[in-house]
């Protein structure tokens, strides 16, 4: 086992942790779930921890004036999936962060950090991105919509730089006649990291046609068919 040197710090509020995250190499600390074996096993390297769990703002889930949700950075996947706003509007996402690990590690991980993370299965990404999640990083800057769903730098390193940390997800609206659901496959039914995930979103027209239809997937990527010829077709997931 390393054995590394760090200083911790729990700042009140986002603009201290903003100008604590700036300061050598830290990372932001919302859950741990992640980050704890990470720097144990020598995969990521800090100098200094900074907990965003004092901060209220990052892990409050609050309703937006236009119809949207608000879900804190630091929000447990357990709050989240129990929110009776997410749960009603947001099925997908509920499902989702019911499936991150076991009990104890739902109390803790949080939504802001499966993002940051980085990981191609992670079971929160897909259902973000069907539900046009938006988001600012804690320096403030706003990512694109639907920036969730742009790939990523490469595995373990996100689009808005993890060192920063995220506000957290910005979910948009509902729309009427919309409806969203969340499936993985893995070897064991629990605690298991998906070998494939799939986030799906429907929306009907007024006459009950398809208006809009969004899938996204979660620990796959494209690879040419064997049996097919080099030109027959681009790509198939697997």
């Amino acid at each position: 086992m390393l054995v590394r040197n760090f200083i911790y710090v729990a700042p009140p509020s986002i603009e201290d942790a903003i100008g604590e995250l700036r300061r050598g190499e830290a990372r932001p600390l919302a859950g741990g779930t992640d980050l704890l074996p990470q720097l144990r096993e020598g995969r990521r390297n800090a100098d200094r921890i900074v907990d965003l769990k004092r901060i209220a703002d990052l892990s409050a889930i609050r309703p937006l004036a236009e119809g949207g949700v608000a879900i804190g950075a630091a929000a447990s996947a357990t709050s989240v999936a129990r929110h009776d706003l997410i749960a009603a509007r947001y099925p997908a996402i509920a499902a989702s962060a019911r499936l991150l690990g076991s009990v104890q590690v739902q109390n803790r991980a949080s939504l802001g950090g499966n993002v940051c993370n980085a990981s191609p299965s992670a079971d929160v990404v897909p259902a973000l991105i069907c539900h046009e999640a938006d988001a600012h990083d804690c320096g403030r800057q706003r990512s694109p919509p639907d920036a969730a769903g742009e790939p990523l730098c490469r595995t373990g390193q996100d689009r808005a730089a993890s060192r920063r940390g995220v506000d957290g997800p910005l979910l948009a609206a509902v729309r009427q006649r919309s409806a969203t659901t969340y499936l993985r496959f893995t070897p064991r039914r629990e605690m298991d990291i998906a070998i494939a995930g799939v986030a799906v979103r429907i929306d009907l027209a007024e006459d009950r046609s398809i208006a809009r239809a969004r899938i996204a997937l979660a620990a796959v990527g494209p690879t040419r068919c064997a049996p097919c010829p080099p030109n027959a077709c681009s790509w198939a997931t697997g």
